[in-house]
């Protein structure tokens, strides 16, 4: 016997069992999205190594640690897609979707890779779903995108999330601060990792985002960026703010919010349970289509992973829909009505009624315990009495109801409707 191949750490099969949340799920998002007049986007699989190098940072766990980097057979160096933003922008400036009426407002839904330590909910392929708001600077847009965000965690019945929020700042005032949290850094450097020693010399912001428990004691008495941002961006924070309340969103202010990505200016934001887990997160990136090589353009997104909010809804034990059903199972006597079955099914599906028929050969007690099985609704048997006499018995699974319909596709789609 072969040696059997098993899938890859870090990814995970969706069986037809679990895909039923997964769809319910995602049409809920596009929905969404387009409540909010957002149209999708989708970009390539793969790119460039250098869009993730200068678009997310090269300070930024992604690049130095996490991304599936190889070269191709004409030696260019591809990464696979790492997170969304970068090539949404890519694809901003390439086909000139500045030109179009602004601000441009997009969605995705994607697949990203990242060689993350494997845990519940983080996987090194798992599924984002991105909104990103470009070419105005204005802090309602900020506060859309939170109010998008969190609406979702809520309508879906997570309740118990909450908003944290923080400015980072611009080009004017962030070095400002990044010397202050330096100066405060180079006293402790000894109790700071590995990772954050180096951070230290190329970007400090990047370790107010470190997971290390020392390096999180330590920035406990770190001081806040809040203290040092420009009126420019204060009144931005402050305008946010406003509009959040406005539409009755409830926030907290956390000055260690800096995100894990080098591009964000100003507003960040983080969605998190009731546990303090981030649920979603994002923020504005200002810099970020000049910095791709595009004109200047104010740009504000967030993203959130599937997998995590599905794991969000079963710890709630909220169940968003049933497994996906037919709606009538056709049973045949015998094989030699196998023709006759496979026509009806065929009228019946050109009238959106979904439908199967056995494929094995079974015995009628064996295609009625099947029909059970994958939750069809109804089952009508086929034989010679049933297309002598043009009548069929239509029996409701549920109720075990059962009533007499002509044996007629048309007749048999108004007959489910009614029962």
């Amino acid at each position: 016997m072969s040696k059997l191949i098993k899938l890859p750490k870090g990814t995970k099969d969706c069986l037809p069992t679990e895909i039923y949340v997964w769809q319910y799920v995602e049409n809920f998002l596009r929905n969404k999205a387009k409540l909010f007049g957002i149209d999708e986007i989708r970009t390539p699989i793969f790119e460039y190594t250098e869009l993730f190098l200068r678009g997310v940072g090269g300070t930024t766990d992604i690049v130095q640690k996490e991304m599936y980097t190889f070269n191709d057979k004409g030696n260019r160096s591809i990464t696979l897609k790492a997170e969304g933003t970068s090539p949404t922008i890519r694809a901003f400036i390439e086909h000139s979707l500045y030109a179009q009426p602004q601000p441009l407002k997009v969605f995705y839904i994607t697949p990203v890779f990242r060689y993350e330590n494997v845990q519940n909910g983080r996987l090194r392929q798992h599924h984002q779903f991105g909104v990103e708001i470009l070419g105005s600077k204005d802090g309602i847009c900020d506060a859309e995108l939170i109010n998008l965000a969190y609406s979702i965690y809520f309508d879906l019945g997570i309740k118990s999330c909450s908003v944290n929020i923080n400015s980072l700042g611009c080009r004017e005032c962030r070095p400002k601060y990044n010397d202050v949290l330096k100066n405060f850094l180079n006293e402790n450097q000894e109790e700071l990792c590995s990772l954050c020693r180096d951070r230290l010399k190329r970007n400090p912001l990047r370790i107010l985002d470190c997971k290390n428990e020392k390096c999180k004691s330590l920035l406990k008495n770190s001081p806040s960026i809040l203290d040092y941002i420009c009126d420019e961006c204060s009144n931005h924070f402050v305008q946010v703010q406003k509009y959040l309340s406005a539409i009755g969103v409830e926030f907290n202010i956390n000055s260690k919010i800096v995100r894990g990505l080098d591009y964000y200016t100003k507003t960040v934001f983080e969605i998190v349970d009731k546990e303090g887990l981030t649920l979603c997160g994002g923020g504005r990136y200002d810099y970020l289509v000049e910095e791709l090589g595009g004109k200047e353009s104010p740009a504000v997104g967030f993203g959130l992973g599937l997998e995590r909010l599905i794991l969000a809804l079963q710890k709630e034990g909220i169940e968003l829909c049933d497994k996906n059903t037919i709606d009538l199972f056709v049973v045949t006597l015998d094989k030699s009505f196998g023709t006759y079955a496979f026509n009806l099914c065929n009228e019946l599906r050109k009238l959106n009624v979904s439908c199967d028929m056995d494929f094995l050969e079974r015995s009628l007690k064996s295609q009625m315990k099947y029909a059970n099985k994958i939750g069809a609704k109804n089952v009508i048997v086929l034989g010679q009495d049933e297309i002598d006499n043009n009548c069929v018995n239509i029996k409701n699974m549920m109720t075990g109801e059962n009533f007499k319909v002509e044996l007629n596709s048309e007749k048999i789609q108004r007959a489910l409707n009614l029962k």
